[in-house]
């Protein structure tokens, strides 16, 4: 009976290691854009947080321990994100990614701050870190970082003295809108034409008509990525000839697989993109490609990146605490040197905007191509 009873107790011992095991995994919450308008931008911050934890526990973990991590889909509702940010707390989840889309992390980001639970997106709205919420961090430039730097692309490249807007109606688009027009005014640039568009709109016919008759200069389009492609096609079919400029989207890998040829000769300030020219960015690129059969764009790299800056906070204070995390990154400067899965140099804010280094780029015979790096604002000051 003794070699039965001991055999017994190491199958109940092998019991209680297994949970315990499993309860050990660090929990990782993914609220993303599987669905609705924000499906591009949402399935490559997932795909880029999902191969960043690939990496992380074939390495080791965090910390000693695996990442466990799942992902939830917003389907782009700002009131569905809210709901799932309060399942990801009672789920315990030690960090939360996203939501991407602006007006989904402004609802959703009121549950993570009160949880206390540090919560990254790639959200651009500047209204996201000015609300003075600690628990918040951004994967993306804030547009208040952004378009100075696409207005003093206008004025001194483009030389454009008048420039027309084509911009979507949601939270992303209006608090782009309002950035952008006070960035042009400081540049003395004008605005002649402030065309307003929908989310999901299809027809672009009489955006790009207004825009046209308004002969300005330059025209700068700030929307999502299937609207950008469905205006570039439609600024194409009327033979628009003057500048198109934009931030971000407009070059992104999705509108020029959209757009087609309609693409070629669009202009816009980036903050990541997987055709960067830098070794550490072309290998990420290369390992998401082999591992999701798709070229990553800029919310890929948000997503990777943002999860490789959990990983490198969370192993500089040593231990698994939120509060001492977000303290953390409000002074958080990471060096590729030291780790080299950040891929660009970058330091945060006590806001919880980040600064690094960024791109002008071009599409050019259907790829995007960089045209200019552009410094850190710390290293211009």
């Amino acid at each position: 009976m003794r070699p039965i009873a001991h055999f017994a107790a190491l199958l109940l011992g092998v019991a209680l290691v297994q949970p315990l095991h499993a309860q050990n995994a660090v929990k990782i919450a993914g609220l993303v854009e599987l669905s609705g308008t924000g499906a591009t931008s949402g399935t490559n911050f997932n795909d880029g947080v999902k191969l960043a934890v690939k990496e992380i526990n074939a390495a080791g973990g965090i910390l000693g321990r695996k990442v466990d991590y799942s992902s939830s889909d917003t389907q782009s509702q700002p009131q569905v994100a809210k709901a799932l940010a309060v399942k990801a707390i009672d789920d315990g989840a030690y960090v939360v990614m996203g939501p991407v889309f602006s007006g989904s992390i402004l609802v959703s980001m009121a549950e993570t701050r009160r949880a206390g639970v540090p919560n990254f997106t790639g959200g651009e709205a500047a209204a996201i870190t000015q609300q003075g919420n600690p628990f918040v961090f951004r994967t993306s430039f804030t547009q208040a970082t952004a378009m100075p730097k696409v207005a003093r692309y206008l004025k001194d490249t483009v030389k454009a003295r008048t420039v027309a807007m084509i911009w979507v109606n949601n939270d992303f688009g209006k608090g782009g809108r309002d950035v952008f027009m006070k960035a042009i005014e400081a540049e003395g640039i004008k605005l002649v034409a402030d065309i307003s568009t929908d989310p999901g709109q299809l027809d672009f016919s009489g955006a790009v008509l207004k825009a046209a008759q308004a002969n300005a200069d330059a025209l700068f389009v700030y929307s999502n990525e299937e609207e950008s492609a469905r205006a570039l096609r439609e600024l194409k079919k009327q033979a628009y000839a003057k500048p198109i400029v934009g931030e971000t989207v407009l070059t992104s890998q999705k509108v020029i697989e959209l757009a087609g040829d309609a693409a070629n000769g669009a202009v816009a300030h980036v903050g990541l993109t997987a055709d960067a020219p830098d070794p550490g960015v072309k290998g990420f690129a290369q390992r998401f490609q082999k591992e999701y059969n798709y070229k990553p764009d800029h919310n890929g790299l948000k997503g990777y990146i943002g999860m490789y800056t959990v990983k490198a906070v969370t192993e500089k204070i040593g231990k698994f605490d939120q509060k001492a995390f977000a303290d953390a990154m409000h002074a958080a400067r990471l060096t590729v040197k030291e780790q080299p899965n950040i891929l660009i140099d970058l330091s945060y804010d006590k806001n919880g905007d980040l600064d690094r280094a960024s791109y002008m780029t071009k599409v050019v015979n259907g790829k995007q191509e960089v045209i200019a790096t552009l410094p850190p604002l710390s290293a211009a000051k």
